[in-house]
């Protein structure tokens, strides 16, 4: 096996895979801290701190961070999710350790300069705008909002205008400083990349990250509910969740393939019957989003106005169908494709570090794709059905629509129903 783990004594792991036929190497440093972990009054502080990365320490500007990595070709990016936050590189073998220097030195030493906070903030702005702009972005926002009401689970990782604006230098060091500790990082790399070396560099690199593992997040009770806006768009963009499951429960892969079966692809039960034999839609899908304590389930689409109701009785019907009739062709299907996605990613050297991070961080060890197949092979036809009536009975869902038309209103009474009709 290629993969190697070492877990140095301030907690901070270091895992890596190298992949003997690469020329370039993907590497990042994994936080397990995202939005989640913000206080009432961090709202965005994430998402800020992930920018503020890229501009500026005492040793390199923002502009000289962005010139090193691609003057080798090479390119550097981040995310902030729920959950994690994620810095990142891909470059040559031999640039290895310039791009594990500059993730350490944007991480160990930011400025924080007051004129770049101010020019991010706007930026940041920029950004939360073009999303309210854009729908079929903004319905997750919402629906997440609804899924997970009141908390900061539930909150959009961009933040407000209002709390963006409202941060300074103090406030992202000490965001930076409970939430970025040894116990809490996984420094993933893979392709060409030779783990003692890389076990050398962060040892000496990111020494500073210390202490004990960051106070756990506040536990998230999935809500459930609606909220319904009009708005003048060319058409309604209509999202639903259910209760999921957390990355650790012995169902998970059952409610993935029953999420699979329902709506993962071009011969899913919604593409066939929703797009395929009625027309009503031109994207439909559905998946699931599993979390440390919990996971969602979710459904997206979008219409129009005149057709939302007929849409969402089809959705329902065919969550409880497949509930009740998944069958083994369909499984079999679904199975099929979780496999090839998974050795597709193998192919990737970031999608392999991602992964490795990811199982790093949720499971504490890295998973041999053998195991996890062994438990995609292990669903079966009933698994598949007892995931999906167990989802149905969990509770309330959460809808959130966004569109013309005075359909919403019914189209949400109807998905609402799904409860009602397991109890």
């Amino acid at each position: 096996m290629s993969v190697e783990v070492t877990r140095l004594p301030s907690g901070l792991v270091v895992v890596t895979d190298r992949m003997a036929h690469l020329e370039t190497a993907s590497l990042g440093v994994w936080v397990g801290a995202g939005s989640r972990d913000e206080q009432p009054d961090e709202h965005g502080i994430s998402h800020l701190l992930e920018h503020m990365a890229f501009k500026g320490t005492s040793r390199r500007s923002a502009r000289q961070i962005a010139e090193e990595i691609e003057a080798v070709g090479g390119d550097l990016n981040a995310a902030t999710s729920v959950e994690t936050t994620a810095y990142y590189a891909r470059v040559l073998r031999a640039d290895v350790p310039l791009a594990l220097d500059v993730l350490s030195d944007i991480l160990t030493d930011p400025a924080f300069d007051a004129e770049e906070l101010r020019r991010e903030q706007n930026v940041i702005v920029q950004e939360i705008g073009a999303a309210e702009d854009t729908p079929d972005d903004l319905i997750w926002d919402r629906l997440q909002e609804v899924a997970f009401a009141g908390q900061a689970v539930g909150r959009s990782i961009l933040g407000t205008p209002a709390t963006v604006r409202s941060f300074n230098r103090a406030s992202l060091a000490a965001y930076l400083a409970r939430n970025y500790r040894g116990p809490d990082i996984v420094i993933a790399a893979a392709g060409a990349v030779d783990h003692d070396r890389v076990v050398e560099q962060v040892e000496r690199s990111f020494a500073s990250f210390t202490g004990p593992a960051a106070p756990p997040p506040a536990p998230a009770h999935f809500v459930g509910g609606s909220r319904i806006e009009s708005r003048e768009l060319e058409q309604v963009h209509i999202a639903l969740a259910m209760h999921g499951l957390p990355h650790r429960d012995p169902s998970l892969y059952s409610l993935q393939i029953f999420a699979n079966v329902l709506g993962g692809g071009m011969s899913s039960r919604l593409f066939q019957e929703v797009r395929e034999q009625r027309g009503l839609c031109y994207a439909i899908y559905s998946f699931h989003s599993p979390y440390s304590d919990s996971g969602l389930f979710g459904l997206y689409a979008g219409t129009d106005a005149a057709d939302v109701t007929e849409l969402m009785r089809v959705v329902v019907d065919e969550i409880n169908a497949v509930a009740e009739t998944a069958n083994e062709a369909e499984v079999n299907r679904a199975k099929a494709q979780m496999k090839a996605g998974l050795l597709m990613a193998l192919e990737s050297s970031g999608a392999r570090a991602e992964q490795l991070a990811r199982q790093m961080i949720y499971w504490g060890r890295p998973i041999a794709l053998d195991e996890i197949v062994a438990k995609i092979e292990a669903v079966t036809v009933e698994s598949t059905r007892a995931a999906g009536r167990a989802l149905i009975r969990r509770g309330r869902p959460a809808i959130a629509a966004l569109g013309p038309g005075g359909g919403l209103e019914s189209a949400a009474a109807i998905a609402d129903g799904l409860a009602r009709q397991a109890a």
